[in-house]
């Protein structure tokens, strides 16, 4: 068997790679040339070399839903870790009815974001309407409700990973350390959170790229109202390209932009958190 899998394996692996070629790279690299370019459609494309780029940090629209986005990303990321470390913690104590609760605690990651958000939007504007506001009463309201959205959405799921790192613990080092005489406080600081990095490293992993990439929910919920200023960058992203004539060009270079971004982000975390794990 493993002498034709070695000798057989181009085959199985050439459709996939075709697939990743047509439906991944080759639109990425077009992509990039296009941010260099102003153009209505790929087959009018012209080269105007870093126009597009100079453009982007002097569109005000652009530079706020950066820092609205990375303020959201904060929070979200420690709200919704937070939140569903403890409900894992809670739910790998072993009373009854766990496994109910957990179905009940993930089902919400099963609904799609565009249904979430007008759902949240009607459950929120329901409440707001008794305080005389609506969640595009200011970005305030909107920054909040979405908060609320994401945790709702991602703690259940977040939590299924950090329950499987606590269950993989092993029960020895915890009654090694309450035989020393360590309290629950100090089990929880010294063992369980050193042995669950790895699912912490995973779980911080998700919900920051999932927060800077957070559009459908965006687009549902306030749409960037008021004015903009509810706007996250993938959807000020969208809004340029296919909402100003003449800024395609733009928008595919904010995209550009938006992917280096998250990308340096996302491996310095993961650097930074699976380091902590070989530390521990």
């Amino acid at each position: 068997m493993a002498k034709a899998i070695k000798r057989y394996w181009p085959i199985f692996v050439l459709p996939t790679f075709l697939a990743f070629i047509l439906g991944f790279i080759a639109p990425f690299i077009m992509g990039i040339y296009l941010s260099f370019c102003k153009f209505t459609t790929v087959t009018d494309a012209k080269f105007i070399g870093f126009s597009n780029y100079l453009k982007i940090f002097t569109d005000p629209s652009f530079v706020h839903s950066l820092w609205y986005t990375a303020l959201f990303t904060v929070v979200s990321v420690i709200l919704i870790n937070v939140l569903a470390f403890t409900v894992a913690l809670l739910l790998t104590k072993g009373f009854k009815g766990t496994n109910v609760f957990r179905t009940v605690f993930f089902m919400p990651n099963l609904i799609g974001g565009i249904i979430l958000g007008y759902i949240w939007q009607l459950l929120l504007n329901g409440i707001l309407l008794y305080f005389n506001r609506t969640l595009t009463y200011s970005s305030t309201y909107g920054f909040w409700g979405l908060i609320v959205l994401m945790c709702w959405q991602q703690v259940g799921y977040m939590m299924i990973i950090y329950i499987a790192g606590i269950q993989n613990i092993s029960g020895d080092l915890i009654e090694a350390a309450k035989i020393d005489g360590a309290n629950s406080r100090q089990i929880l600081r010294n063992v369980t959170i050193p042995m669950v990095m790895p699912s912490i490293t995973i779980c911080t992993f998700l919900t920051l790229t999932n927060s800077f990439k957070l559009f459908d929910q965006n687009l549902a919920l306030t749409n960037g109202e008021p004015s903009k200023m509810s706007e996250m960058l993938a959807l000020n992203i969208y809004n340029t390209f296919y909402g100003r004539t003449g800024w395609e060009g733009v928008g595919q270079a904010k995209a550009v932009v938006f992917f280096i971004l998250v990308a340096i982000i996302a491996l310095a975390q993961n650097k930074l958190t699976r380091r902590k794990e070989v530390q521990q």
